[in-house]
């Protein structure tokens, strides 16, 4: 797949320059470096006197780990307790519902300064800059975990739970042992989403908190050179493409032990 992908681009590249279409766009080197180019870039310093690139990506796509998977667990925890809450309460669902789904309609872009604003000083020193990014991951994980968990807990089998009310099952009971176990598809399909949206988060976030540690600052510093050296923004947004991938991967093992380990429901 990888091949072929690298094969497209190239013969689009190809034909594209040699015939000289310019729809959609105009195909040089600078709008679509050689394969080779990028991937050579890995291997060369960004600048005078400083590391390989490679290097240099390296630590920053573990800075945004660091904040993409803080923000992945605090939005998939609110998430996951606001889709169990609003399980409970139609009245919650008919007031709350619309407002979360309003929520998702205002541009992360428009919200992340504010979020820098708000939550910087009041964290710790350790905290700042990358807990208010952490905040803006969170904000786009929760709401497909808030919603895939309502649809999950909603889809329970009736006579399910039926027969934990005959047993006088607690509402606690029939939650952990019918509502989940069947509700676990939905909720991971939802975290695959927000594992690729909280890294996507992390990166949007960096930019108004002015962090240059980060995958984000990268982009910034590559994009004023995007004229003379494009290959190093291409490699920065490869680095961020795998690092999506990683935590996309890392959610389909985990839904893998999960779902094996699952109590079974009764029949």
């Amino acid at each position: 797949m990888l091949l072929a992908l690298v094969g497209l681009w190239e013969l689009y590249r190809l034909v594209w320059t040699s015939t000289g279409w310019t729809w959609p766009f105009v195909v040089n080197s600078s709008s679509m470096p050689h394969v080779w180019t990028i991937l050579k870039a890995f291997g060369e310093p960004a600048q005078v006197n400083q590391p390989a690139l490679a290097t240099i990506l390296w630590h920053k796509s573990l800075f945004t780990a660091k904040e993409a998977a803080a923000g992945f667990v605090l939005g998939a925890l609110f998430g996951f307790l606001l889709g169990v809450g609003l399980a409970h309460s139609r009245i919650a669902q008919r007031g709350l519902t619309p407002y979360i789904v309003a929520s998702q309609t205002i541009p992360i872009l428009a919200i992340a300064p504010m979020v820098v604003v708000w939550i910087n000083p009041k964290l710790p020193g350790g905290l700042q800059g990358w807990g208010a990014v952490a905040v803006i991951a969170a904000y786009l994980t929760f709401f497909p975990v808030c919603i895939n968990t309502l649809r999950g807990l909603l889809s329970a089998e009736p006579r399910a739970l039926e027969l934990m009310r005959s047993y006088a099952g607690g509402r606690w009971a029939v939650l952990w042992k019918v509502r989940v176990p069947t509700s676990l598809p939905y909720i991971f399909s939802a975290l695959r989403i927000a594992a690729t949206a909280s890294v996507v988060g992390a990166i949007i976030g960096e930019l108004p908190s002015g962090l240059q540690s980060g995958l984000g600052g990268a982009i910034l510093n590559f994009n004023q050179y995007y004229s003379l050296e494009p290959q190093e923004l291409w490699a920065t947004n490869i680095v961020a493409a795998l690092l999506g991938i990683v935590f996309f991967v890392a959610v389909v093992l985990a839904e893998r032990f999960a779902v094996r380990r699952a109590p079974e429901l009764p029949e």
